[in-house]
């Protein structure tokens, strides 16, 4: 008995060592293919491929600010604040100056951003793996993180408008404005990454 007790608990130590030099090997290899696959990632991540994710994301948000203070000049414009002066030159004045900045501002900055959004998804198209850039990655989390919190701070004060009660359709139309260009935003980058499972 004591011969036969002393082999399986031989066997039953060798399959123990067995299992874990398995699964150390597993992990080391593991490891060692995580590396490969960072180093081949950094190798492909161009500088090209930075100014690119860069001027695409700053023109995004410089476009977007400029779509909202355009709706807001036009707002301010169609119905004016009797208590900042609205019936007055230099309130008309100041609407006139920012709308034709943010104007102007579109003009030029949106068609770069329509040019290089369709460069990106031409180089997408021919190069899938480019989808996966780190820099792209953090970058659209990073929109979508933004979208999300101001469309969570324009509805925080639709509600403590309500609870003030100083509800206006001057108030609900610079709200409805945020909320459709941070929404807009949000809907197609999200969309974007179910669409194309970026993990």
């Amino acid at each position: 008995e004591n011969t036969c007790t002393y082999v399986r608990r031989r066997k039953s130590f060798s399959v123990i060592w067995f299992s874990i030099y398995d699964v150390l090997q597993y992990t080391f290899y593991m490891a060692e293919e995580e590396k490969k696959e960072s180093a081949s990632w950094r190798k492909k991540t161009s500088p090209r491929d930075v100014f690119l994710h860069l001027l695409a994301i700053v023109t995004l948000y410089v476009s977007a600010i400029s779509f909202g203070v355009l709706w807001f000049q036009y707002i301010n414009i169609l119905f004016p604040d009797a208590l900042q002066g609205g019936d007055t030159y230099y309130y008309y004045a100041g609407r006139y100056e920012s709308l034709r900045w943010s104007l102007a501002s579109l003009v030029i900055v949106f068609p770069a951003y329509l040019w290089t959004f369709w460069f990106l998804n031409k180089n997408y198209m021919q190069n899938p793996e480019k989808r996966n850039l780190r820099i792209r990655k953090w970058l659209v989390y990073f929109t979508i993180f933004a979208a999300a919190l101001i469309m969570l701070g324009d509805l925080v004060s639709v509600v403590f408008n309500l609870l003030k009660g100083e509800l206006t359709v001057r108030f609900f139309l610079k709200v409805f404005t945020v909320f459709f260009i941070s929404g807009s935003v949000f809907a197609y980058y999200f969309w974007d990454l179910k669409k194309y499972r970026t993990e």
